[in-house]
């Protein structure tokens, strides 16, 4: 977007208790690229790209995000240990303490929104202490144009300095980093963390409770892509599950890589305006959309170069959790703008650590509302502090770190919205085959992408028949015997054990965990939803 003189060199900060700050209002990105440089807080690597340290944090810190429990959130958040309550007072002093904190400074203020749909567009004000940060927030959220930046009123302020440490005998947090939302403010504050993946999950945690509490609009954790027939595909899964990158799809328009909306009039919309990658042992020759989304403009996070500015994506010495983060429309094959509709297929993506989930297997109505509500995957080390090494993990709704709301309200929405499009879904393995983590191998790229085209291309039978399918004895979900591009013994994962006693061992115990986990949503499912669990374990 090109500057507009008129509307982009000055503003004020004085209304949000800031003084004396010298704003540096929608900056271009090469602009926040060079002073990043100049200040040493990043590099450019040989592609063009800035490479940044997120410093302490090179993932999120569950543990130290909170919302603001007052009368707009008290009866409807499910609180817990994911959904922390923070009280209004002390949220009030924190803020002034950090509009204090900034003031004075050299900040970067941006203005943007959330949701491609303008039926549902949230209008945000960033206001960052760093100027990569502010970098990221402009490849993050959807960009206004000039002339809609002279009415621009924002409804939701982002007030983010890392720089800033909270006492925690003073201020309420657990730690000196924190992340806060209050509904009532429409206000998010962040502190003590560099790591940029807590700017866009503050915003996808407000939405998820605005969406289906004021809209009637299902917030998903998924990506989204389109076919050249109009058909759209939802892919759900937790980091590391490859959400986005088998959502980047050459044959296939990608509508968003990480979060969505799902309206009543069965339209798909994206929350972003870019695209918040994993690089960790990317390659052109596997990953080409996103390598060759590394260009001026993208910023890489916690990644290692050689003196020449060549990033070397295997090296996991900082974090296994290296990442990118690019405009969308540093991707070639996109929608325009980033919505669609008519849904037909649903994947569930998870990384299973235990091997022994099959690496595709079509799901009843029941299974589906079972395995969304479970959302089963592998917490892969570096995503989140204090993860040192993969360890099983069920996430509700494959996102409950940013679900305000109980994970039925989310599991109904979805339930009815699959029946009432006649969606296929498909629960999809990309972990382990061959033996759980640190014995059998990661599912190969190239026939997970086989199976998922064969899905979408209705190469795999709609209907589940003995002949065309399998149904696991442990987990009871239907496997296909047979799929274009994929090796028969491949598409059973107990074949690729070579150790019958071994992997029903493991089938069961992995079974037992799932329906350990799902006692606590066993009071809230129906009879239908209850026949979706594993019939052993």
């Amino acid at each position: 977007m090109a500057s507009d003189t008129s509307v982009t060199k000055t503003i004020s900060l004085k209304p949000y208790g800031i003084n004396n700050a010298i704003a540096h209002y929608q900056l271009e990105p090469q602009e926040l690229h060079n002073i990043s440089v100049k200040n040493d807080m990043g590099k450019t690597v040989s592609s063009g790209a800035l490479a940044v340290n997120t410093g302490k944090f090179t993932g999120r810190s569950p543990l130290d995000r909170f919302i603001v429990k007052d009368e707009k959130t008290e009866e409807l958040v499910w609180w817990g240990s994911i959904n922390l309550p923070f009280e209004a007072d002390a949220f009030t002093k924190l803020k002034t303490k950090i509009t204090e904190y900034l003031s004075e400074k050299e900040l970067y203020v941006r203005d943007s929104y959330a949701c491609a749909d303008d039926n549902y567009r949230l209008n945000i004000r960033v206001i960052n202490e760093y100027p990569w940060s502010n970098m990221f927030a402009y490849n993050m959220f959807l960009r206004p144009t000039d002339q809609e930046l002279k009415s621009f009123d924002p409804e939701w302020t982002i007030l983010n300095a890392p720089g800033f440490l909270a006492d925690p005998e003073v201020d309420g947090t657990r730690q000196s980093n924190f992340a806060i939302l209050s509904f009532t403010e429409k206000t998010i504050i962040i502190g003590g963390t560099g790591y940029t993946g807590e700017i866009k999950k503050g915003i996808f945690s407000a939405l998820n409770f605005i969406l289906p509490v004021e809209k009637n609009t299902l917030p998903m954790h998924c990506s989204a892509n389109v076919g050249d027939n109009g058909e759209t595909a939802i892919f759900f899964g937790l980091s590391g599950t490859g959400k986005t990158t088998l959502s980047a799809d050459p044959e296939r328009k990608l509508i968003g890589d990480d979060e969505h909306g799902w309206t009543a009039e069965n339209t798909i919309f994206n929350f972003e305006g870019g695209c918040y990658a994993k690089v960790i042992n990317l390659s052109a020759e596997n990953e080409p959309d996103i390598y060759n989304a590394i260009k001026p403009g993208a910023i890489l996070e916690n990644i290692v170069m050689d003196a020449d500015g060549n990033v070397d994506f295997e090296d996991i010495s900082i974090t296994q959790n290296t990442r990118v983060s690019y405009p969308i429309d540093h991707i070639n094959n996109i929608q325009v703008p980033s919505l669609a509709t008519n849904p037909k297929n649903i994947f569930f993506l998870t990384a299973d650590a235990f091997g022994v989930l099959p690496p595709i297997s079509k799901l009843t109505p029941g299974q589906a509302a079972y395995h969304f509500i479970s959302g089963y995957t592998a917490k892969v080390a570096g995503t989140e502090a204090g993860v040192t090494e993969p360890v099983p993990s069920f996430s509700a709704c494959f996102g409950a770190p940013f679900m305000p709301l109980h994970p039925t309200k989310y599991a109904e929405m979805l339930s009815e919205k699959m029946k009432e499009a006649n969606v296929n879904v498909w629960l999809v393995n990309t972990g382990w085959t061959g033996g759980p983590y640190g014995v059998g191998s990661r599912m190969k790229l190239k026939y997970t992408r086989a199976m998922i085209s064969a899905a979408m291309n209705g190469e795999l039978p709609s209907e589940v028949t003995a002949d065309n399918y399998h149904v696991h004895s442990v987990f009871g979900v239907a496997q296909p015997r047979t799929c274009p591009g994929v090796p028969t013994e491949v598409l059973s994962s107990r074949a690729t054990w070579n150790n019958d006693e071994g992997y029903y061992e493991t089938a069961h115990k992995l079974a037992k965990s799932f329906k350990e986990n799902f006692k606590q949503f066993e009071s809230y499912a129906n009879e239908e939803i209850m026949n979706g669990q594993p019939p052993l374990g």
